[in-house]
């Protein structure tokens, strides 16, 4: 189910006005999608952000637009200011709920791997996988156990649960987590080599007054 966030048009394209909208607490942002035409609106920053915080950011938003159509979107893409840390720039993509698209969605380690006790360290070198579904399907978060995973051991794109509504497309072997061997306490001696001697303080000015 989309969740609804009322969107004010957006006509004044200035640099005054876009300021003054940033000001009141709403972010501008442009509404687009494959042959859709392009709007251009402005949302309330907080709501969105609680949105997003809320249902993920692949959620299937309904934008209620001021004075004309409402539109199913996602969050495509945003810009934050570097120094506030405030949403600058907005981007939403119209979907179509009945076509697959492709998005990434957050791989997610679950339980604590056997390796692990015995001084294993475990590694996840994927966090995202690209996945396949229409709008309405696309889960939230994709997740693996890894409890059983000794020392040495692995686990693949292939051995993630299937679904008969999503699917991933990340090659099947590409490691998404991995128990290294633990690592060898390295030796005091070995920070300094034995065989060398200790330098002397003043060594070279004792020479220079030879």
């Amino acid at each position: 189910m989309a969740i609804l966030l009322k969107a004010a048009k957006r006509e004044d394209l200035s640099g005054s006005a876009t300021k003054k909208i940033r000001k009141s607490g709403h972010v501008p942002a442009v509404v687009y999608g494959k042959g859709k035409e392009n709007r251009t609106v402005s949302v309330d920053s907080v709501e969105l952000l609680k949105t997003v915080r809320d249902e993920g950011r692949n959620a299937i938003i309904t934008l209620d637009i001021e004075d004309s159509a409402s539109a199913d979107v996602m969050l495509h893409e945003y810009q934050m200011d570097p120094v506030k840390g405030e949403l600058v720039h907005v981007d939403f993509y119209v979907v179509d709920m009945s076509e697959e698209m492709d998005v990434e969605v957050t791989l997610r380690l679950e339980g604590d791997a056997e390796g692990t006790k015995e001084g294993g360290i475990l590694q996840q070198p994927l966090f995202e996988l690209q996945v396949r579904a229409k709008p309405a399907d696309i889960p939230e978060e994709i997740s693996v156990d890894v409890s059983a995973l000794q020392i040495g051991d692995s686990l693949t794109v292939m051995d993630l649960p299937t679904s008969d509504k999503y699917s991933i497309i990340d090659e099947d072997e590409t490691t998404i987590a991995v128990v290294l061997p633990p690592e060898e306490e390295k030796e005091e001696t070995e920070a300094a080599d034995p065989s060398a001697e200790p330098e002397l303080v003043g060594a070279d000015e004792d020479e220079k007054e030879a």
